[in-house]
């Protein structure tokens, strides 16, 4: 089996058989992101669905822009961010309602009602946090949207796995705080 790397290379390169080799070489790892995502914050879009719009996304322009496995992987994890926030932005907009906005507020385990309302939340206020510092933002990304471990964000954003848990406590808790005030607000 070819190393994610080269099939970068090759399908950057223009090789389409390389484009959908590399599919199938990172396809199980797409799908247990998404598996994380949907798990995570009861998606409703279904995992073949958030892995194949994702990987269209990622191909959405005239070249890929991923050096190898990990940078792949992260640049998947901000697509399927940004089709979830899209998805439930599409459905909150066909819905026209809003109603109560639950906020017992846990980066983790989002609150069993209203997960969209929290999700677009969560995604205004990494914004703002990746405005003040970008790497924390990176992680919570990566850990949060993505569903990618410690050590693989570790190696994505080149930095230690103490780090990167340092990192994620110190998002979790300025997210925490700024999600629960404007949540409050509302």
């Amino acid at each position: 089996m070819q190393d994610t790397t080269q099939l970068l290379i090759e399908t950057r390169n223009g090789d389409r058989q390389a484009a959908e080799r590399l599919l199938e070489h990172v396809y199980g790892e797409l799908r247990r992101l998404a598996k994380a995502q949907r798990r995570r914050r009861q998606a409703t879009l279904a995992t073949t669905e958030l892995v194949h719009e994702a990987y269209l996304k990622l191909f959405d322009r005239e070249r890929l822009e991923a050096h190898d496995r990990v940078h792949f992987l992260s640049l998947a994890a901000r697509a399927m961010r940004q089709i979830l926030v899209d998805h439930f932005r599409k459905r909150s907009a066909e819905k026209r309602g809003g109603g109560h906005v639950h906020t017992d507020y846990d980066v983790d385990h989002l609150p069993l009602g209203d997960r969209g309302e929290t999700l677009l939340a969560v995604d205004e206020a990494l914004e703002r946090l990746s405005a003040k510092d970008e790497r924390l933002g990176r992680v919570v990304e990566y850990k949060f949207f993505g569903g990618m471990t410690e050590p693989e964000i570790a190696e994505a954003l080149s930095i230690s796995v103490r780090s990167v848990s340092s990192d994620w406590r110190r998002a979790r808790a300025w997210l925490s705080r700024e999600i629960e005030a404007g949540l409050g607000a509302t």
